[in-house]
C-alpha cells in the first residue's frame, strides 16, 4: 500500500497547492476618502462594497473620528495628512467629502498629483474655481466627477431615458417641490441647501440642445434666521419652456415631487411613494394646427384634452451612492467622462450663482453665463440674446 504524504508548513511559510497558479495582482482602483463627517462615512461604506475599488485611506483632521468610522478591525488606514495620501502610489483616485470651501484646494492638489477626483456637491463655491478644476482635469486626462447622487437613483435614470428617448415628446415644463421642516443650515440659505438637488436632476434629464438660459428667484426669511428659508426658482429654457423649483425649510410636511410635462406624455415622480415612485401619464393638452382646421370644426376650440392610461413602471430599488461609486470606477477604467462630470457640476453652480444674483436684484431674470463652460458651450452674450428674444416673443404673444 502506498503511503500518504502530508506537506507541513512552517510558520510564515507557504506551500503552494499542486496545480495552483500565482495570485493575480490586485487590479482594483486604489481610493482614498477625504472627510469623515456627515457624508464621508457613506462614501467609505459604498467604496468598500464596490468590487472595482480598493479603499486604502480615510483622511480627516480628526483622526479619532476617522478611526471611529472605520471600526476597530478595519484594514483601511486613518490619517490627518493629505500629503501622505497623495504620495501613496497605490491611490489612483480621491473622493472628497469636506465643506465646500475646501473643495477647490483639495481637488486641485489631487489632480496635480495625477489622481482622479470625485467631489461632493457643490463642486466648488465659485464658478471660476469650478472652471479651473474642469480645465485642469481635461488637460491631465483625469476623471473629475461631481457627486450628484439623485442622478444615480433608478427613478431618475429611467426619467432620463424617457426624456432623451423622446417618449414624452418635447419638454414643456419642469416643476419640482422639495419642502420639509428644517434643518436650517448655519452657513447657507435654503436655495444653496436644497436647490442643488433639483438643479442637478434638471441638468441630467434635459434632452440635448435644451438648457437654462435665464434664472429668476424669490426668497423670504419669515422667521428671522438671517438667511432665506423659503425660495422659488424659475428657469427659462432654450426651447421656450419653464422650469420651476420650490424649496422650503418651514413646511410641517415633507414633499418630494417632480413633474415633467411633454407634448406626448407627462411624468410624475413622487419620491415618498415607494410603491409607485414614477407614473407616466398619457394625458395632456393637444393643439389643432390651423392648417388642419375645416369649416365643420372651425367653431370648436383649437385646444383639446387627451385622457389616456397611467403607467407605473417597475423600478429596482438600489442605493444611489453605490451607483455613483460604480460610475466613478467605470469612467476611470474606460477612460471616459462620467455621467455627472465636472462640467455638469459647473453648470449647476452657474445656475445657483444666477439665482443668488437674481435675489440681489429683487427677482429680476438673470441670464445664465455660459462662458466658463468652455468654447463649445457658447457665451454669456449668446444666452442673454436668446433670453431677450424669448421674452420679446412672450410679450408679443400676451399682447395678442
Amino acid at each position: 500500500m502506498g503511503s500518504n504524504v502530508v506537506a507541513h508548513e512552517a510558520p510564515g511559510e507557504h506551500v503552494p497547492t499542486p496545480g495552483s497558479t500565482e495570485q493575480r495582482p490586485d487590479r482594483r482602483i486604489g481610493l482614498a476618502v477625504v472627510g469623515a463627517g456627515y457624508w464621508g462615512p457613506n462614501l467609505v461604506r459604498n467604496a468598500q462594497q464596490t468590487a472595482a475599488l480598493r479603499l486604502h485611506w480615510l483622511c480627516d483632521l480628526d483622526e479619532q473620528r476617522s478611526r471611529k468610522v472605520l471600526g476597530e478591525y478595519s484594514t483601511v488606514a486613518a490619517t490627518t495628512s493629505y500629503e501622505q495620501v497623495l504620495a501613496d502610489e497605490r491611490v489612483r483616485a480621491v473622493a472628497i467629502a469636506t465643506p465646500a470651501g475646501a473643495h477647490h484646494r483639495l481637488a486641485r492638489a489631487a489632480l496635480e498629483a495625477g489622481k482622479h477626483v470625485l467631489v461632493e456637491k457643490p463642486i466648488t463655491t465659485t464658478v471660476e474655481e469650478a472652471a479651473d478644476l474642469v480645465a485642469l482635469a481635461e488637460e491631465r486626462g483625469l476623471v473629475l466627477m461631481c457627486d450628484h447622487t439623485f442622478c444615480y437613483t433608478p427613478v431618475v435614470r429611467r426619467i432620463r431615458e424617457l426624456v432623451h428617448g423622446g417618449e414624452i415628446g418635447d419638454v414643456q415644463f419642469f416643476d419640482s417641490v422639495r419642502i420639509n421642516l428644517g434643518l436650517v443650515q448655519p452657513d447657507v440659505d435654503v436655495l444653496w441647501d436644497l436647490a442643488p438637488h433639483d438643479l442637478s436632476i434638471l441638468d441630467f434629464v434635459l434632452p440635448p440642445g435644451v438648457e437654462p438660459v435665464g434664472v429668476s428667484a424669490q426668497a423670504a426669511d419669515p422667521i428671522g434666521a438671517g438667511r432665506a428659508c423659503v425660495a422659488y426658482l424659475t428657469l427659462r429654457l432654450s426651447n421656450g419652456a419653464l422650469a420651476h423649483c420650490h424649496v422650503n425649510w418651514l413646511s410641517p410636511t415633507k414633499v418630494r415631487t417632480t413633474l415633467i410635462g411633454g407634448s406626448r406624455r407627462t411624468l410624475v415622480w413622487d419620491d415618498l411613494n415607494p410603491q409607485a415612485r414614477l407614473a407616466i401619464h398619457d394625458r395632456g393638452v393637444d393643439l389643432t394646427p390651423p392648417d388642419e382646421l375645416t369649416d365643420a370644426i372651425r367653431h370648436r376650440a383649437l385646444i383639446s384634452y387627451r385622457v389616456g392610461d397611467v403607467v407605473a413602471p417597475a423600478l429596482v430599488e438600489q442605493e444611489a451612492l453605490r451607483n455613483v461609486m460604480a460610475e466613478f470606477a467605470a469612467a476611470i477604467t474606460e477612460g471616459r467622462a462620467p455621467l455627472t462630470d465636472g462640467r455638469a457640476g459647473l453648470r449647476v453652480l452657474r445656475l445657483l450663482h444666477a439665482a443668488s444674483r437674481s435675489l440681489e436684484l429683487g427677482g429680476a431674470t438673470v441670464p445664465v453665463d455660459a462662458s466658463a463652460d468652455g468654447p463649445a458651450a457658447g457665451s454669456g452674450a449668446d444666452a442673454a440674446a436668446l433670453l431677450t428674444r424669448q421674452l420679446s416673443a412672450q410679450q408679443k404673444a400676451a399682447a395678442r
